[in-house]
């Protein structure tokens, strides 16, 4: 029998407010047994064969910690509807990264998801690269979020995975002083 993580006090947030979360975390492939949408871990994921994979596409997604590589999926996201990012601590960022390259290069059209410790100062900024559902265990994101409160700054220099409000011109270059 595969080993299922319980829910704990991990509520899913997307940008329309908080959801019933659909996905199941599990370790082994046999949770593709039942009817659940399955997160395997990337090598449980990988030990899928081709005729697996294609059939559990729509409930088939797949955890990738910091310190596993992309390239290791990439030949194979049209056989995900998800991709869950983990942040196992605040300052390791490397799931930034990945969620940029997922949405800009790769154009991933599935659900990219923060899995972790995801904090209110880097809500916004992962919003930007492209990360459009978040397991929250933070108590202080949870209630913020309750009242509306995503955070972040109204201006960008850089370029981002979603587009800013229409400036007339790229949405990362600052305004010049002649446009002042």
């Amino acid at each position: 029998m595969s080993e299922e993580k319980p829910a704990s006090d991990t509520r899913l947030w997307m940008p329309q407010g908080f959801r019933d979360d659909e996905w199941v975390h599990a370790e082994t492939a046999e949770a593709l047994a039942g009817n659940s949408r399955v997160i395997l871990p990337l090598a449980a994921f990988l030990e899928l064969d081709v005729q697996e994979r294609a059939l559990n596409r729509e409930r088939l997604g797949v955890l990738l910690q910091p310190g596993e590589q992309l390239g290791a999926i990439v030949d194979l996201l049209d056989t995900l509807s998800l991709v869950a990012l983990a942040f196992p601590a605040y300052n390791d960022g490397r799931s930034y990264s990945k969620a940029e390259l997922l949405r800009g290069r790769h154009a991933f059209p599935g659900s990219v998801r923060a899995v972790g410790d995801v904090l209110y100062d880097q809500l916004s900024h992962m919003l930007r690269v492209g990360f459009d559902e978040f397991e929250v265990t933070n108590q202080v994101l949870v209630r913020r979020l309750e009242e509306g409160r995503t955070g972040g700054l109204p201006l960008h220099y850089q370029p981002s995975a979603r587009s800013s409000a229409a400036t007339g011109g790229y949405s990362w270059r600052r305004p010049s002083l002649r446009q002042i």
